[in-house]
């Protein structure tokens, strides 16, 4: 039996996603080239792989078996495509492409700093994605990562950016009687949905409002403070955001139980390739720079309490 990788590939993402239109955007192909894929497939091994049903394709007892070899191959693959990522004349120099995940929040964060960032290293090009959602850094769908957990991985290599403040913000046309537990419970409160009450401060508010759940809620930090910023309610925002937006204040000081860690990972295979390296120490030196405004210690604007 003679196989290709790249019929493999095309079977572990549709036995991952289950259905023929979310493999072929995963694979960036048309669902007949899918289907077509993966009849020859099941041709080359001599057993049907996949049972079609009307809900999608779910692997048969041969598909199960295969799986565990074809991800054996992918783990392969992927480590050749990280490998020689660093054997290439160009990739020798700080020079190409690097992409780095982070939360919305904090893309925002590292957008609005660029200049800084990228200083000496116009010869790299930053992809910047936001997004909640743990990028594989294996399969090099992001270089670079910053998230508030180090997740249980193999192969990833971690340094600590920084640790984040937050506090309480309202707009600065909402007036306040008092910022007492008391007075604040009587306000309106913006939160988190369910799906995303793990957010930093979601506990503190849930406490403060004796279990009950913000009035609104979002999924969003960016569109949390925008909320916020049209003076619906009251918010825990990072210090960073909620600081830096004139149409905001704080309300009372920074949330001693409230805070969380940056961390910056990065797969050992690419760590030291020349422009990974660079854009590692750019963003080492730009947290470094920003830390009293990460800490909520860079001055902030305060709402007036009648």
């Amino acid at each position: 039996m003679a196989t290709e990788w790249s019929d493999l590939r095309v079977f572990l993402t549709l036995a991952r996603e289950g259905n023929l239109a979310a493999a072929a955007r995963r694979l960036g192909v048309s669902h007949p080239t899918v289907a077509r894929r993966i009849k020859a497939l099941e041709q080359a091994v001599g057993a049907q792989l996949f049972d079609r049903l009307p809900n999608g394709f779910a692997l048969t007892a041969a598909g199960e078996q295969l799986v565990g070899d074809a991800e054996v191959m992918e783990r392969a693959a992927d480590s050749i495509g990280r490998r020689s990522a660093g054997l290439s004349e160009a990739a020798q120099q700080s020079v190409g492409t690097v992409r780095l995940s982070a939360g919305e929040a904090l893309t925002a964060f590292i957008a609005r700093r660029l200049p800084l960032l990228r200083a000496g290293r116009q010869c790299i090009e930053f992809e910047l994605a936001a997004s909640h959602m743990l990028a594989n850094l294996s399969r090099r769908e992001a270089d670079l990562l910053i998230r508030e957990q180090v997740p249980d991985l193999a192969g990833i290599v971690t340094r600590k950016l920084g640790r984040v403040a937050h506090a309480v913000y309202a707009s600065r046309d909402v007036a306040l009687r008092d910022s007492s537990p008391q007075a604040l419970k009587q306000q309106t409160w913006i939160g988190f949905d369910e799906d995303h009450d793990y957010m930093p401060g979601q506990s503190w508010t849930r406490a403060l409002l004796d279990g009950a759940r913000p009035k609104i809620r979002v999924n969003n930090w960016l569109v949390l403070q925008e909320t916020v910023r049209a003076g619906s309610g009251l918010a825990v925002l990072p210090c960073y955001m909620g600081d830096a937006e004139p149409e905001l204040r704080r309300v009372g000081g920074v949330l001693s139980e409230v805070w969380t860690d940056q961390w910056l990972l990065v797969h050992e295979d690419l760590r030291a390739l020349p422009r990974v390296r660079s854009a590692m120490d750019g963003l080492i030196e730009l947290f470094h720079a920003e830390r009293a405004t990460l800490e909520g210690r860079a001055g902030a604007r305060m709402a007036k309490v009648a």
